[in-house]
């Protein structure tokens, strides 16, 4: 079912108080506070058919003020799921509401992309503060913000491009700058040559380019030391991006953080949960808190948290998840290629989130949601109604935001 927002009738439009009269609705003759208040509850897509109720409740829908508590409410209680799928035919978004108050939870809802014709191969690199942040999967040098919701977007500049070059992105917020930005790293080789079967090997180059949201260039930062794992990041902490590095043998993985006020790269302390550097793990973010997810050769997962950040002594042990095998796994079916390649190696599970009423969300292998139980050690696979068959799945916070177009760099 595709979300379309549609404006009501002229009938309706005068019931609800917005007729040609002067007639106001009873909503629009309540305090403001009262009225931000009740608004900052209801799901984004009831905001988005509320503006277009009368032009009363369109400016009242347009208060910024309700755009960041609504925000604020719904980042704390309420993240829906945007799930990227380039499978069988061509790119598309959808969304999943998994509140528990929403009525429709059960149900997968596509999402129109309002420049596809611009960029129609393309990948999500980024979600903050229910902004999305996609970028050309093919060449990599268009970038796009876009509130899905609202159907806002902005075309960003385009980055000095490299041949053969690998890309990691970062998109995040900082609160105390009050600014976005992007992040590319660059990694590309010293001249031409060479078989792409050699490229991890031959990219020894870098460039660390940042772009300010509102800023009409991207910045050069020069290069980075580390080699980064070629997955976007997927925790921002603090104002703080994190990733972490590839394996490489004989070489330490590390977390590496990179703080988007004063724009520098620091390692952060690792947990100590043993092997870590011979595992694949992957960061997230649990009420607040930087985490790791770490994938035992047994199938089991382990989820370390930082209660304290950058402190490593408050790293605990979080969470001990068994090895499942959800139902729709069972069948073999063939993995497009594009989302075998987009998919993080040696992750066969994610965790995505914590859910309202403590359970765990989990993607299998990029087909499955799960949900599980920490307190009975249950686990429940998801059914909803027209989700894709192959997906990659990132936590989302719907909302009302959009990026100040004068934003200074």
């Amino acid at each position: 079912m595709d979300l379309d927002f549609e404006k009501p009738g002229k009938r309706a439009r005068y019931e609800m108080g917005g007729g040609e009269g002067p007639r106001t609705s009873f909503m629009e003759r309540l305090p403001r506070d009262i009225i931000l208040d009740i608004l900052s509850r209801l799901p984004v897509t009831s905001l988005v058919q509320f503006r277009f109720v009368c032009r009363g409740w369109r400016l009242m829908a347009q208060d910024s003020l309700l755009a960041s508590k609504h925000l604020c409410r719904t980042a704390q209680y309420n993240p829906c799921l945007i799930l990227h799928c380039d499978y069988p035919i061509r790119n598309q978004i959808s969304f999943v509401d998994i509140s528990a108050e929403s009525r429709d939870k059960d149900m997968v809802r596509k999402l129109t992309i309002p420049f596809w014709a611009s960029m129609p191969e393309f990948e999500v690199v980024g979600s903050c503060n229910g902004l999305l942040c996609l970028a050309d999967s093919l060449f990599k040098d268009a970038v796009y913000v876009h509130n899905p919701f609202t159907r806002d977007f902005k075309q960003l500049p385009k980055s000095l491009q490299y041949p053969d070059q690998e890309v990691v992105f970062g998109f995040g917020y900082h609160p105390m700058t009050e600014v976005y930005k992007v992040v590319k790293v660059v990694y590309y080789r010293n001249g031409y040559g060479g078989f792409s079967r050699f490229r991890r090997i031959t990219c020894s180059q870098s460039e660390v380019q940042v772009l300010t949201l509102g800023s009409p260039t991207w910045r050069s930062l020069g290069k980075v030391s580390y080699q980064l794992d070629r997955w976007p990041s997927e925790a921002l902490v603090n104002g703080r991006l994190h990733w972490v590095t590839r394996p490489r043998r004989y070489v330490t993985r590390f977390i590496v953080s990179f703080d988007l006020a004063d724009e520098q790269f620091r390692e952060i302390p690792k947990p100590d949960c043993g092997g870590l550097s011979r595992c694949n793990y992957h960061l997230l973010v649990l009420g607040g808190c930087l985490s790791a997810a770490v994938h035992r050769s047994n199938g089991k997962l382990e989820v370390w948290v930082m209660k304290e950040y950058d402190v490593k002594e408050s790293w605990i042990k979080e969470f001990n998840i068994g090895a499942h095998l959800p139902k729709g796994l069972k069948q073999d079916v063939n993995r497009p290629h594009r989302i075998w390649r987009n998919a993080p190696k040696g992750r066969g599970v994610r965790l995505l989130c914590l859910l309202k009423n403590g359970e765990i969300l989990l993607e299998y292998k990029g087909r499955v949601l799960v949900s599980y139980n920490p307190e009975r050690g249950k686990f429940k696979d998801l059914t909803l109604k027209g989700l894709p068959n192959w997906f990659q799945t990132f936590v989302h916070v719907g909302s009302l935001s959009w990026i100040d177009s004068n934003t200074e760099s």
